[in-house]
């Protein structure tokens, strides 16, 4: 009995366990500030850990695949350079969906490197994330680029009191989790990623599904960098560097395996949303700015290690005992 109860209790904590770590991190710097629950900062939050929680969500679809994506801080730069290159003399309405192509269109052609030619994921766009930056620097003439106006201005747009960035981050939730979860392709993502053999068998086809996961990430990919480059107002050489490793922080400690097949995305918003509520909290206890890439690293490393354990344990309280035939007879 006392052993059912413990293992109740250890697959209630896995599974909440983002909740938790959030619970524990708004407690401690509530503690040692009582600023820190003020309202518009649990708002400035929400909207900080916008751009992350967006390509978390893309890197989401990735990692249920059992892929990962090293470019997506390479195409926030890269879309965003053409954008303040090229298409700033083109209408903001039809220059924010070029962008967005342009981000689907790298994620085309990880997809095609990966699917065609067998590339691991990893090496694919480990070489994709040099050669977005190098094209990226080529644009930009590795210069700072000030956005126009109209970027400015969307970035200061509120919505019934709220700033876009925020509705951009709800309606990339809302549509991510429909996907996932009432689509058939969201239910063949986590086909794909749980074992592919045997999707394979299924009838489902592998390839497509990746193909298309690594799309959605390079989509999502474009609209976090313009949501990053409308707060900011412009872009540098260093725009949407190691952001890959924050997104990839945010989908993990949300629950999402880097073995595929389990997790999603509304558990990357509260990733997403824990590590910037750390590094919110780490400014308003005016703690050394030299620790903050420790601590943010310190996260990734919890994330991984968490998500290891995780599998493990999970895998061991959800194996249920085979009987077999007589025992016990």
């Amino acid at each position: 009995m006392k052993e059912n109860s413990l293992r109740r209790v250890l697959h209630a904590a896995l599974r909440y366990l983002p909740l938790i770590l959030f619970a524990i991190v708004v407690a401690s710097f509530s503690l040692m500030s009582s600023r820190f629950l003020d309202l518009r900062n649990m708002v400035n939050i929400v909207i900080q850990s916008a751009h992350i929680g967006i390509l978390g969500i893309g890197m989401t679809f990735v990692l249920l695949t059992a892929g990962i994506d090293l470019s997506v801080g390479a195409i926030m730069y890269l879309a965003c350079a053409v954008f303040a290159v090229y298409l700033v003399a083109l209408p903001i309405w039809l220059a924010l969906p070029a962008v967005c192509v342009i981000g689907a269109a790298f994620g085309a052609v990880n997809g095609f490197l990966i699917t065609r030619f067998n590339v691991a994921s990893f090496i694919a766009t480990l070489s994709t994330l040099f050669i977005g930056r190098g094209i990226a620097l080529f644009v930009t003439g590795t210069q700072l680029i000030t956005l126009p106006k109209p970027v400015l201005e969307l970035g200061r747009t509120t919505i019934f009191g709220l700033s876009w960035t925020v509705w951009a981050f709800g309606l990339t939730l809302a549509a991510s989790l429909y996907v996932l979860s009432q689509t058939t392709f969201g239910r063949q993502v986590y086909a794909v990623g749980a074992d592919p053999d045997a999707a394979s068998k299924a009838g489902i086809d592998v390839k497509r599904i990746l193909f298309f996961a690594f799309v959605i990430c390079g989509f999502l990919a474009a609209v976090s960098s313009l949501v990053s480059a409308s707060q900011v107002g412009s872009i540098s050489p260093n725009f949407g560097i190691q952001k890959e490793f924050a997104a990839i922080a945010a989908a993990v400690l949300g629950g999402t395996s880097l073995f595929g097949g389990r997790g999603g995305v509304l558990g990357t918003v509260f990733g997403a949303i824990l590590i910037q509520t750390v590094q919110n909290g780490l400014v308003i206890i005016n703690a050394d700015p030299y620790i903050y890439p420790v601590v943010v690293a310190s996260i990734i490393f919890f994330a991984v290690m968490a998500d290891s354990l995780r599998t493990n344990f999970l895998e061991r309280i959800d194996r249920r005992p085979i009987r077999v035939e007589g025992q016990g007879s």
